[in-house]
């Protein structure tokens, strides 16, 4: 395939890809995207590499511009840096890709090179960016029970294959059609049988989630008057327990930053918790930023408050570049005078996994992005978690799709651990999910709100957070060898032209 047919074809697939996400989810749009995509790195196989990289830049492109159109609500030049960054990413990933194509059983090592594109991409640049996997298009069809049993780069793989026989199925031959079609309806059919919920049911816990709003826009928020929200709606809710028109909780969470102050700086803030955990007879999981090692850092964290004062801490691990960090500050900082403005400290990331004790209940806390991470879920699921927790603010995002990418993150979280998962948001999305990635109960945006469940506590393991780590690893050496038998192949293929 020519080069000029080849990248519009590219640009198209993107487009198919994005559509899969909010604000558009059409279901299995990125299937036939990815599908589109290998039909034409399939086309190009003894292509120059150039060609070659230009197909996955335009697809990039064409994926990533609208997928994370929202980063525009931090700033244009944050959202041109990382489409950018993605770009890159995804042109030098279709490399090893078309390589792998190559190979007798395409869709299998074709799937195994994907995953590792994937895996590539979640860790690099700095924290990487596991935003727009082929995994997250499962939820809301029958291929998202995967998730339980083989984890998200599993799903991935698998999802991939589906796209491969969508390619098989445009090409010759009576047999290969039929296997193809043989495929799709076991895996779709499997997928309608594959069980869901709680991993091991335990007892359940009564859970309040706090929505306290947000006043103003990105980075207008008054200093302290966040918390202030926060400590009035759960002030209303403690009042209706004490009266009576509420069960008691064993546990209260609220999201991230909804402390902008440090509890443990403030004695008077710190009393007005107290004061609370006293009065509902549960701890509460704080959200807050936290003072770091000189007035130049931070920590963005969640504190279990109990009626003996804060306990375990939990630090946010996958912190995002640019947005509470700024790499290269001191180089950037001459060019860019706003970096230093916006972000005057550099939040520090956390080293622990995120399982706390939290009365009752030991909860396992990610921080907005973290949930996007498998190996921040993994181990904290493996340190004991009985309940997800996802303490966010998307406050910056308010409008944008940003909220419901997230959100649908969390729900195939729920599925792939088996447990319920508790989203306390600044202002949206706020919601409660049960094991099987339902919705038990969803807050009204952009306004404060309690959201109360009983949930079910999880005491096993499912088989992808019991496999952790190795399928990944599994599925990214076999990409890599796919890559080298590929490229060896072309290298032999080009040695014969020239014979």
């Amino acid at each position: 395939m020519r080069w000029w047919l080849a990248a519009p074809c590219a640009a198209v697939a993107g487009l198919l890809s994005a559509a899969a996400f909010d604000p558009w989810s059409v279901p299995y749009a990125m299937i036939v995207g990815v599908a589109l995509l290998v039909w034409v790195l399939r086309r190009q196989r003894d292509a120059r590499v150039a060609a070659v990289l230009l197909s996955g830049a335009l697809y990039g492109a064409a994926f990533m511009g609208p997928l994370i159109w929202w980063m525009n609500a931090v700033s244009s030049g944050a959202y041109v840096a990382l489409v950018a960054a993605q770009v890159v990413m995804l042109a030098i990933i279709a490399v090893p890709l078309r390589a792998a194509l190559r190979l007798p059983g395409w869709p299998l090592w074709g799937a195994a090179a994907w995953v590792l594109g994937e895996q590539v991409r979640s860790g690099f640049p700095f924290s990487g960016f596991p935003w727009g996997r082929l995994a997250h298009t499962a939820i809301d069809t029958p291929l998202a029970p995967y998730a339980r049993l083989v984890g998200m780069p599993g799903t991935s793989a698998l999802l991939f294959l589906l796209a491969a026989m969508l390619v098989v199925l445009a090409g010759a031959g009576i047999a290969r059609r039929s296997l193809a079609v043989g495929v799709v309806v076991a895996v779709v059919v499997a997928g309608l049988f594959l069980p869901s919920g709680l991993a091991g049911a335990g007892p359940e816990r009564r859970i309040a989630a706090i929505q306290g709003n947000t006043p103003g826009a990105f980075l207008t928020w008054p200093r302290g008057e966040i918390g202030a929200l926060h400590l009035a709606e759960t002030q209303r809710y403690a009042d209706a327990v004490s009266a009576g028109t509420e069960r008691a909780p064993d546990l209260v969470v609220w999201p991230e930053n909804a402390l902008d102050v440090d509890p443990f700086a403030d004695p008077v803030l710190a009393g007005r918790i107290q004061a609370l955990v006293q009065q509902l007879g549960a701890p509460i999981l704080v959200g807050a930023i936290l003072d770091g090692l000189s007035d130049r850092t931070a920590y963005n964290a969640g504190i279990v408050w109990d009626g003996d004062g804060p306990g375990e801490v939990y630090v946010k691990r996958k912190l995002v570049p640019y947005g509470e960090y700024v790499p290269f500050r001191r180089e950037l900082g001459e060019l860019v005078p706003r970096v230093d403005r916006d972000i005057p400290r550099d939040m520090l990331p956390g080293r622990r996994a995120g399982d706390l004790r939290a009365g009752s209940v030991v909860v396992g806390d990610t921080i907005c992005w973290d949930i996007a991470y498998d190996g921040v879920v993994e181990q904290a699921v493996r340190g004991g978690a009985e309940v997800l927790v996802v303490q966010t603010s998307n406050a910056s995002f308010t409008g944008t799709s940003q909220p419901d990418q997230q959100f649908k993150i969390s729900r195939l979280r729920a599925i792939e651990t088996g447990r319920w998962v508790v989203v306390p948001s600044t202002n949206g999305i706020s919601g409660i999910i049960d094991a099987s990635g339902r919705v038990v109960a969803e807050a009204p945006r952009e306004q404060p709100a309690t959201l109360v469940a009983d949930v079910g506590t999880a005491t096993g393991q499912t088989p992808a957070t019991r496999a952790g780590r190795w399928p990944a690893v599994a599925l990214m050496t076999l990409g890599l060898l796919g890559w080298v038998l590929g490229a060896r192949d072309l290298r032999r293929s080009r040695r014969r032209e020239h014979a």
